[in-house]
């Protein structure tokens, strides 16, 4: 679609009030293959940012673009982001490191998704944010544990 109405602002010469169009993305960490691998994302999937003067002419090329369904706000003119929101969505896209997000905290009851205790249950008794590792307390032969895993092969019961 970005390439759509790149291509529409083009041909109709609309370069003076259609400035750019932006895919909003951020890197996350995945694992693929047991290992893990950084990936970019769309922030907001579906979503196309587009900087523009809004006028009759403008509003009617991003309004016909083909795959165009509709526009964030009332009514049917589209609504501005304010400063603030742009300002928080051009930092997230533009961070260097990838931060983790660990959804869960020590005493949380965590089942393994992935590796050699997959579907084993645990008790997470500690949380290392730098490195994106938790350890939990795994019941192996009546013996609790203690098994270092990624916190993305775990999920929170």
């Amino acid at each position: 679609m970005v390439r759509n109405l790149k291509q529409r602002i083009e041909s109709l010469g609309m370069e003076d009030k259609i400035f750019g169009v932006l895919v909003p993305k951020e890197k996350k960490i995945k694992i693929k293959g047991g290992k893990r691998v950084i990936e970019e994302d769309e922030i907001y999937p579906g979503y196309v940012l587009v900087d523009m003067v809004v006028t009759d002419d403008s509003w009617y090329v991003v309004r016909n673009t083909p795959r165009v369904t509709g526009f964030v706000g009332s009514g049917t003119t589209p609504v501005p982001l304010a400063k603030e929101e742009i300002d928080a969505l051009f930092s997230k896209m533009e961070a260097k490191e990838v931060k983790h997000k660990i959804s869960v905290k020590p005493g949380d009851i965590v089942r393994i998704a992935e590796g050699p205790f997959k579907d084993f249950e645990g008790k997470v008794s500690e949380v290392d944010d730098e490195r994106g590792k938790i350890k939990a307390l795994v019941s192996i032969f009546g013996r609790e544990t203690p098994v270092e895993i990624d916190f993305l092969q775990v999920k929170k019961i």
